[in-house]
């Protein structure tokens, strides 16, 4: 695993980007974690293959949903004639 400044990460980005093939590349801010950098493939293996819309809403995994709309208050009056 690498560990960049945010400097170093700005002035360098194509070390980033090698170092992201081997691993994560760890990018920090003022001394923090902030970011953290991976190739695509890296990426894909931790969250799994993409779904399509019907797939997540076809899904039995997730049980019962509820879900109340908000009720819409445009903020409309009735016309007034005199």
């Amino acid at each position: 695993m690498t560990t960049l400044s945010s400097r170093e990460f700005n002035q360098d980005v194509s070390r980033a980007k090698r170092a992201a093939e081997l691993g994560p590349v760890i990018v920090t801010d003022r001394g923090e974690p902030a970011y953290v950098l991976l190739s695509h493939d890296a990426y894909r293996r931790l969250v799994g293959p993409p779904r399509s819309m019907v797939d997540l809403l076809a899904s039995t995994d997730t049980g019962d949903i509820e879900f109340e709309p908000p009720r819409m208050n445009p903020g409309f009056r009735a016309a007034e004639f005199p």
